[in-house]
């Protein structure tokens, strides 16, 4: 599977608009996820993925390593979702109203994702990308590294601070919540 990626990444290089397509299908989802957890809000994802998507092909000639096209879009989906942040100047989280539309069996879970996906939205860029790459993208430390264009040991620093701010966030919502 990995060979035939590499193969289309080539193509893609070379000019082939199918290879591209194929790919971007081919990773839809996760680029897709990616951006939601920085925008937080289905169509401003969306709109991220298509800038992203419109910036990896017009830049796609430029990608020295084909084996790392993952990356390589990751890090084009985080531009175009930062700079898609600062025009907007603001982050809209989802509103009661949609979370109160849902079936109440899945009410709870909704209601502790968007508490996370709020206190992640909270934290630093840096230790937000570290925590989305690691636990949403299953990047290893290594690929953080490389993506973050930074030392491993950066990235550990980063997701341990990230998780510490993260869980003292989350402790004084509850406490609020309880209190």
């Amino acid at each position: 599977m990995e060979v035939e990626n590499v193969r289309l990444v080539k193509k893609a290089i070379i000019g082939s608009k199918g290879a591209f397509e194929k790919l971007v299908q081919q990773h839809c989802e996760r680029i897709y996820r990616t951006a939601y957890l920085y925008v937080h809000n289905e169509e401003d994802a969306l709109d991220v993925v298509q800038e992203a998507t419109y910036q990896a092909y017009k830049s796609i000639h430029s990608l020295k390593h084909p084996e790392y096209f993952m990356t390589w879009l990751t890090r084009i989906v985080i531009r175009c979702a930062g700079q898609f942040i600062k025009k907007r100047n603001n982050v809209i989280p989802m509103s009661d109203e949609y979370l109160s539309n849902l079936p109440e069996e899945s009410n709870s879970d909704i209601e502790e994702s968007s508490q996370l996906l709020h206190a992640i939205q909270q934290l630093r860029v840096s230790y937000r990308t570290a925590i989305i790459l690691f636990y949403y993208n299953d990047y290893s430390i290594k690929m953080i590294s490389q993506e973050m264009d930074i030392p491993e040991n950066t990235v550990k620093t980063y997701l341990r601070r990230g998780k510490a701010e993260l869980k003292k966030f989350l402790k004084s919502e509850e406490d609020t919540c309880h209190g």
